[in-house]
């Protein structure tokens, strides 16, 4: 018999890529999906899949009314639903599935995306941390099916709360992304990034290098918490020929985009350890995409440019030496064809295909066990 998985998420789906790559692999081998998250205002029409989307209407947007409101909305949904399986995706959804799973006797599963309680948003205030750790001890340990993104993660996750995670990485399909196109998308050199527009991504640093880049443009895509703070700052410093927010692009448009520009950035700060932790998915689009970048000098990125030279880890943040390097790699011929041909041949390893076979025996076992 089929058995149905609900996934519960706090963003509006429509840009997540992770849990659309996830839902997709599990609802084409036989598996009834469905994908809960939150609805916006500015939210856009969900592109049709191949699982069920819901998005849950909230009358606060962000900050603790946010979260006590959707995880109200989120349990009452979720208590009336038919389900085998439901699944939290990081720690802010984790209470309200497992309180349901507990009460109904179904299974309950964590996937963790980040350390919830080191983000930037979280570490900086005593109060809230406190909180989120004591729901995290509560849970966490008492789950039985868990799984995260990254080895020092995994590591530091079973360690902490004694039990087991998998690791299911966060990679891009091999046919995820176009080929080159012919099609000019500036007459300058685009320096590309996509994601959250949040604290700690060292967004405020590349707008800073770009005066010393002057025949070079910053493209970004991706909304935050930033996102106001970021366009004022352009506007300020009087960078808007030079800095480009595409806001919101779907996963499809991103295939389109992104081989067409010239560099990667993923440069995020060292501001709590979900980030020096972390493995972006954006490493693995810049690969698929055969992207060079620059990236965190953190332990996953320092291992995957170890083994495979797609780009360079961050000399500084500072300015002048972050458009130093940007130039030393883009400017200089050899080392730039190198590092293309060193994204190709790590682009099969590194994409979901391989990924997506974790995921079904993961997902299999836990079946298999009830």
């Amino acid at each position: 018999m089929t058995k149905k998985i609900i996934f519960c998420v706090t963003n509006d789906l429509s840009t997540d890529q992770r849990m659309i790559r996830i839902c997709t692999s599990l609802a084409t081998h036989d598996y009834e999906v469905e994908l809960v998250g939150r609805r916006l205002s500015d939210s856009k029409v969900l592109e049709e899949k191949c699982f069920a989307q819901k998005r849950l209407y909230c009358y606060f947007r962000k900050g603790k009314l946010f979260y006590i409101e959707y995880n109200i909305r989120l349990f009452f949904y979720l208590l009336l639903q038919k389900t085998d399986a439901i699944c939290a995706i990081d720690l802010d959804t984790i209470l309200p599935v497992f309180v349901v799973t507990k009460w109904r006797s179904k299974v309950c599963i964590y996937d963790a995306h980040e350390y919830f309680t080191e983000v930037p948003e979280v570490i900086n205030r005593p109060l809230v941390k406190r909180v989120w750790e004591k729901i995290a001890a509560f849970t966490i340990p008492k789950i039985k099916y868990s799984y995260t993104v990254s080895e020092s993660l995994q590591k530091v996750f079973s360690a902490r709360y004694h039990t087991d995670f998998q690791l299911i990485r966060n990679i891009s399909s091999r046919h995820a992304y176009a080929k080159k196109s012919n099609f000019a998308l500036s007459e300058k050199k685009v320096i590309w990034y996509q994601g959250a527009l949040n604290e700690g991504r060292g967004l405020e640093h590349m707008i800073a290098a770009m005066p010393y880049l002057k025949e070079y443009e910053f493209w970004l895509a991706g909304e935050g918490d930033l996102s106001h703070f970021l366009r004022q700052l352009v506007l300020e410093k009087g960078l808007e020929e030079h800095i480009k927010f595409l806001g919101k692009v779907s996963p499809s448009e991103l295939g389109k985009l992104a081989p067409q520009f010239i560099l990667g950035i993923n440069i995020v700060e060292n501001k709590g350890l979900s980030y020096y932790y972390s493995l972006a998915n954006r490493t693995f689009d810049f690969i698929q995409a055969e992207l060079p970048a620059i990236h965190s000098n953190f332990p996953e990125y320092q291992a995957i440019i170890a083994k495979y030279a797609i780009g360079e880890t961050l000399i500084s943040f500072e300015p002048e030496k972050l458009a130093a390097q940007i130039r030393g790699i883009v400017e200089n011929q050899s080392k730039y064809e190198a590092m293309k041909l060193v994204c190709q041949l790590a682009k099969a390893e590194f994409c979901w295909e391989n990924e997506e076979i974790k995921l079904l025996k993961f997902y299999k076992r836990v079946f298999n066990q009830l």
